[in-house]
């Protein structure tokens, strides 16, 4: 883990001297995790990753998603790069959505946050408690 610490610390110092000491803006992993760290975003990956999917077939999969909030996460998510639309000319037309080669390289590490994320979902939600206790 220390060398892990270390090579952040040498990153994060690389970023601060790339923009001249002004602020992160332009750090390359803040422009990417939150790009996927929408409310929505992980789980339509994640859907995604098993197999393409209609526009509706994802609604339906996600019901507390509007439809408004379901188009704006699948436009960002196809915006940078992670999702392929592709419309099939039926009458009416048809869209299918599915992960792009970019896209399933993040599955990987996306699904490893995820499992961290139920493993550790009750010490999270008890530390937010004890805080707010204290803020009392």
């Amino acid at each position: 883990m220390d060398s892990k610490i270390f090579n952040l610390k040498a990153k994060l110092e690389v970023y601060k001297a790339m923009t001249n000491g002004a602020n992160f803006a332009d750090c390359p992993v803040r422009d990417v995790i939150q790009g996927i760290s929408g409310k929505w975003s992980s789980l339509l990956v994640m859907a995604l990753a098993e197999k393409p999917y209609r526009f509706g077939e994802l609604r339906r999969l996600v019901p507390d998603i509007s439809q408004r909030m379901l188009t704006q996460t699948l436009h960002d998510l196809q915006r940078d790069g992670y999702v392929h639309r592709e419309v099939f000319p039926t009458k009416p037309p048809s869209v299918e959505y599915s992960l792009t080669d970019l896209g399933r390289s993040m599955f990987d590490p996306l699904y490893h946050l995820v499992q961290w994320a139920e493993l550790n979902h009750d010490a999270v939600r008890d530390a937010r408690a004890a805080f707010n206790a204290t803020q009392d």
